[in-house]
């Protein structure tokens, strides 16, 4: 059974979607600014977004399975509450200590939040669309923020970051206060939550997602980091996150757009293969110009081919659980990325990264190829 959607929970949704999925963008402006002006180093750096990542995976795995069971307006707007509150107080702290707690709980806040915004998206009219019009937006988003955040952290010092995520996580639990959504489509899947469990074609989808999620965040978490290393210098860097930010608005229509036109299992299949392509470029680049053009259109991968992805897990398990994790399985695999990343350039350099990220491309290609429309949801035994 399914109900009108308005606008205003489309709204909310879109609104959460951009605050929740703030890492996705800010990466390198965040590991950049702990490095720069908190003094930390790659590893240090990378752990302490790690641990933000960390939060919002504990979270996300705790409340998924228990979607259809709270409000998705009191869980949202609680969760972005809290986090406006962790970030505003991060912003008073600099020693690493504070700091890791800080984004620890910001993690936690964040994934409870975004964990309810995606499993109502996932119950919408049209989940696909709904994630394309959520992803055009955090495009939107990132030429603000890109081509703003590093100049005013030049001026202003790191901690005008956090107070920027504060602000971000303030509105968006003001307006989840105001429109969040119920479900669209309330899914006769969700009556047997109790007795079933996913099958392999789902966990194969979450697992290639995960991955996928792996080589964003370890190459983009240093890829400002990388652009000043090798001399390229902070203006042309900027330069290129800002065309970053608007190549980014176009993948997420363009993935409505082909909806119908291309197979989602085989999009899913290709976009790990695009991405270490690209991965293998920047982090090799002794020059500017590929690094740039790689640089340009890197997240763009991630956008296009998750929100097919998106799609296909909205239709191997009706429920709204297996989206509902997409904060978990987003964010255990960016987690990894930049602890990895920033452990690999400590002790290999930055051309290590690459390598990496082909080595899991190749199990992520794998993974998805067992994301088949079938035997996506078994009774449990």
């Amino acid at each position: 059974m399914a109900s009108k959607e308005k606008v205003s929970g489309r709204f909310a949704l879109t609104v959460a979607h951009v605050a929740g999925m703030v890492d996705l963008v800010a990466l390198p402006v965040w590991i950049a600014a702990l490095i720069s002006t908190y003094g930390f180093d790659t590893q240090q750096a990378g752990g302490l977004v790690t641990l933000f990542l960390i939060g919002a995976v504990i979270a996300s795995i705790i409340l998924a399975p228990m979607f259809n069971r709270f409000s998705g307006r009191a869980v949202a707007t609680i969760g972005f509450v809290a986090a406006a509150v962790v970030m505003g107080l991060a912003s008073t702290q600099t020693a690493f200590g504070p700091l890791a707690i800080a984004h620890l709980l910001a993690g936690v806040s964040v994934g409870s939040a975004l964990s309810f915004v995606h499993g109502t998206m996932g119950r919408s009219l049209n989940p696909h669309r709904m994630f394309a019009i959520a992803g055009t937006a955090l495009g939107v988003f990132a030429i603000v923020f890109l081509g703003a955040a590093p100049q005013v952290i030049k001026a202003q010092g790191g901690s005008i970051l956090f107070v920027i995520f504060a602000g971000l996580m303030a509105i968006a639990a003001l307006v989840s206060l105001a429109f969040f959504p119920r479900p669209s489509v309330q899914a006769e899947t969700a009556t047997l939550e109790p007795t079933t469990k996913f099958g392999k074609a789902v966990w194969a989808g979450i697992i290639g997602v995960s991955l996928m999620a792996i080589n964003q965040s370890m190459v983009f978490a240093f890829f400002q980091q990388l652009g000043e290393d090798r001399g390229f210098g902070l203006g042309a860097v900027t330069g290129v996150l800002v065309a970053l930010g608007f190549v980014n608005l176009f993948p997420a229509p363009l993935a409505a757009f082909l909806e119908k036109r291309l197979n989602a299992q085989k999009v899913a299949m290709t976009g790990p293969v695009v991405q270490a392509a690209l991965a293998l470029v920047i982090m090799l680049s002794s020059t500017f110009m590929p690094y740039a053009l790689a640089g340009a259109v890197y997240v763009a991968v991630m956008i296009f081919t998750h929100t097919f992805a998106f799609g296909l897990l909205s239709r191997l398990d009706p429920s709204g659980r297996a989206v509902a994790s997409t904060p978990a399985m987003l964010m255990i695999g960016s987690a990894v990325g930049p602890v990895l990343g920033g452990t690999l350039i400590k002790f290999s350099g930055y051309p290590a990264i690459g390598f990496a990220a082909c080595v899991v491309a190749v199990i992520a290609v794998a993974m998805f190829s067992q994301a088949k429309q079938q035997e996506s949801l078994i009774a449990a035994e």
